[in-house]
């Protein structure tokens, strides 16, 4: 009998073995469902960046960089500037905002001493006390505010000027009168290729911004752009403009930090003239005025930048508003070194008065041509001076 379980249990254990290789055999023989059909699409492989000159291997820079051949300047200076293309698209400026409504602040600083000279019956001692203060806390000046008032004692005088409203408009108008007749233009000279607009001024007064925000306007209108990184001493500056540049799709020059700025904004006007650029705007290093030699520095950058095919047609003085009469020094010293052709007031729409327009027009002939009144593209506005009182008053 034991030999019949030997066999049972061999026949279990071979049918065992036969099901398992059964099922190994179907599955590897089974075909899967059919699935949709997966479309490839050919792509082309990533651009390799360029390699720029002098750059070990393994440290490839931005696609959308070149460099431009070392050079020396007219002064006998080498430059490597750095000329960036950006491909970002042209920011489109919005709608131009109006003094008034960036100039609560000052307004509000002479909307009470206004009042009060309304609220007098009859014009008094104490009405021209109050007119003096208010126009002299408004940054106008001495010299403006004395004259601006002895003309309108003797209307008084004679009697042609009885009331304090009349007062006000007289001076309203006075103050539209000393700000008439300007030359407030950006000049550009189509038969001139490039133009070449300089931007000067201490540091911290906004030049790098008015300078991006003034390509992209150029931009807009159909100018062809160019900027000049010549401010090479001031910590990321060249950077702080390459993102302007990049914003307003136009080409950037720079140079190494630290580097001549002349040498910048000479290598900035041959590339433009090289490639029928029409405008360059030159950035360049804020400067303290009250510095001989940093001045004299100022001066061989205007010389630089027209002894190529550069022309300067623009000269502009960044002003800080809220500087107050310090800006008039200012603007005295600049205009020795670079024969300012206009001022970009800046910070208008802050804590500043404003009436620095009156002592640098009146005392220096120098117009005021553009007016920064925020953050924005469009918070950089040309000057308009019938504005610019009424919204004093």
């Amino acid at each position: 009998m034991a030999w019949i379980y030997i066999v049972l249990i061999a026949v279990v254990i071979l049918f065992g073995i036969g099901v398992v290789v059964w099922n190994r055999r179907r599955n590897a023989g089974a075909v899967a469902p059919p699935s949709a059909p997966t479309r490839t699409v050919d792509r082309p492989p990533p651009a390799t960046p360029p390699i720029r000159p002098g750059q070990p291997d393994g440290q490839r820079g931005s696609p959308s960089s070149t460099a431009v051949l070392e050079g020396p300047t007219p002064d006998g200076v080498v430059a490597e500037p750095e000329v960036v293309e950006p491909e970002a698209p042209v920011e489109e400026p919005v709608e131009v905002p109006s003094l008034r409504s960036r100039m609560s602040r000052a307004r509000a600083a002479l909307a009470g001493v206004f009042s009060g000279v309304r609220g007098r019956k009859g014009i008094t001692d104490e009405t021209w006390d109050d007119l003096e203060e208010a126009l002299l806390r408004a940054d106008v000046g001495i010299g403006v505010t004395t004259e601006l008032l002895d003309g309108l004692r003797a209307q008084v005088k004679a009697k042609s000027i009885t009331e304090p409203d009349d007062l006000l408009d007289a001076l309203r108008e006075e103050m539209k009168s000393r700000l008439a007749g300007s030359d407030r233009e950006l000049h550009f000279d189509p038969e001139a290729k490039p133009n070449v607009w300089l931007f000067v001024g201490v540091n911290g007064v906004g030049k790098t911004t008015s300078i991006g925000k003034v390509g992209s306007q150029q931009t807009h209108n159909g100018r062809s752009v160019l900027m000049a990184a010549g401010d090479t001493f001031r910590a990321a500056a060249a950077e702080q403009l390459a993102t302007w540049a990049e914003r307003s799709g136009v080409e950037l020059v720079r140079g190494n930090e630290g580097g001549d700025p002349s040498a910048v904004v000479f290598d900035a006007v041959e590339r433009a003239a090289s490639r029928d650029v029409d405008l360059v705007l030159a950035d360049t290093a804020g400067r303290l005025h009250t510095k001989t030699n940093l001045m004299e520095e100022l001066r061989k950058v205007r010389r630089v930048a027209e002894k190529g095919a550069g022309t300067v047609t623009e000269a502009l003085l960044v002003i800080d508003a809220t500087t107050g009469q310090n800006g008039l020094a200012q603007a005295r010293e600049f205009g020795d070194a670079t024969s300012l052709t206009g001022v970009v007031l800046t910070k208008l729409d802050g804590s500043a008065k404003g009436g620095i327009v009156f002592a640098v027009e009146t005392e220096l002939g120098i117009p005021v041509k553009l007016v920064g009144l925020g953050e924005t593209i469009a918070d950089l506005a040309p000057f308009d001076p019938d504005e610019f009182v009424d919204a004093l008053f």
